[in-house]
């Protein structure tokens, strides 16, 4: 039986979303089964907008020259790397609903459901990270 990892993503942020990815990712490389789950500013990371969205403060700029030096990809890439990998996104569906997103709103092959679908993966999960 594999090891289940659950994420949930409620903040936005080009910080929060390398977090998640990176995670996501390394769970998927040792045959993890992964879900995250979007919800509330956490919804930008997978928005068809997202590189407009994900910015950094202007604090935490030189993060960008770090990412490029070690040769990390851009989110849009890590995010399709995730889904090839096996990752399941789940946009909340109630936060979509409160901020008047619809399907069209997010990148393809994300999930859209409410919280009750990912607590059913979550409950069994061996690892629970909150971003």
């Amino acid at each position: 039986m594999s090891k289940r990892i659950a994420i949930i993503a409620s903040q936005g942020g080009m910080e929060t979303a390398f977090k998640v990815m990176n995670i996501a990712l390394a769970g998927a490389a040792t045959d993890a089964e992964v879900q995250v789950f979007f919800t509330f500013d956490g919804l930008d990371i997978i928005h068809v907008n997202a590189a407009e969205k994900l910015t950094l403060p202007a604090e935490k700029q030189h993060y960008v020259e770090g990412l490029q030096k070690a040769n990390v990809p851009p989110i849009t890439d890590m995010i399709q790397m995730a889904q090839e990998s096996g990752v399941r996104f789940i946009a909340c569906q109630m936060t979509m609903d409160v901020l008047g997103l619809t399907k069209e709103d997010l990148m393809d092959g994300i999930d859209v459901a409410g919280a009750m679908t990912f607590l059913d993966f979550a409950y069994d999960a061996d690892v629970s990270l909150t971003f």
